[in-house]
């Protein structure tokens, strides 16, 4: 990223627990967290240049900042992270357990389930229009699965069909 990257303004008491907290760093996470804070404070350095040293990106030093001065240092690396999952969802695992509980009651009896009326069904309970796809993959979360039809009969008899096959009249005639 060229042009000018800002510094970082810490506190010292901040700055001096990170003193502390790289003499007694056990893992390489709780030793990240304390530079994160003192390569900017003591050294001067820029969040960019911060980012480089410690091998990580811009966005993740100010994160490893944020850590260390909201938790204290040592236990920062021991919270675990608030990434992943869905940020977005509509209905939670429950409710979509208890939303997908007409279908699965009829799928166990043995009846075909299509997504056309699962999909129109949850667009009026959401009461907004659902993708396709958005209902595909709340069936893969829940375990469901594609299940296609053979491309042959079960009961087929090859020796039966090759019979046929000989002795069948011919369908056309020449002209």
């Amino acid at each position: 990223m060229s042009g000018m990257s800002r510094h970082s303004n810490h506190s010292i008491s901040v700055v001096e627990r990170a003193k502390v907290a790289v003499d007694s760093a056990t893992t390489l996470q709780e030793l990240r967290l304390a530079q994160a804070i003192l390569l900017p404070s003591v050294l001067g350095a820029t969040i960019d240049q911060t980012a480089e040293l410690l091998g990580v990106g811009h966005a993740t030093v100010s994160r490893l900042q944020a850590a260390f001065r909201t938790s204290g240092g040592a236990q920062a690396s021991a919270t675990k992270s608030n990434w992943g999952g869905r940020r977005h969802c509509w209905m939670t695992p429950e409710e979509e357990k208890e939303f997908l509980s007409p279908w699965t009651q009829a799928a166990v009896n043995g009846t075909l389930v299509v997504v056309s009326p699962i999909r129109a069904a949850l667009a009026q309970r959401l009461g907004q229009t659902v993708k396709a796809s958005v209902v595909y993959r709340m069936l893969a979360r829940h375990g469901w699965r594609k299940v296609a039809p053979d491309t042959r009969h079960p009961q087929i008899d090859p020796a039966v069909q090759e019979a046929w096959k000989k002795n069948s009249p011919m369908s056309w005639k020449p002209f």
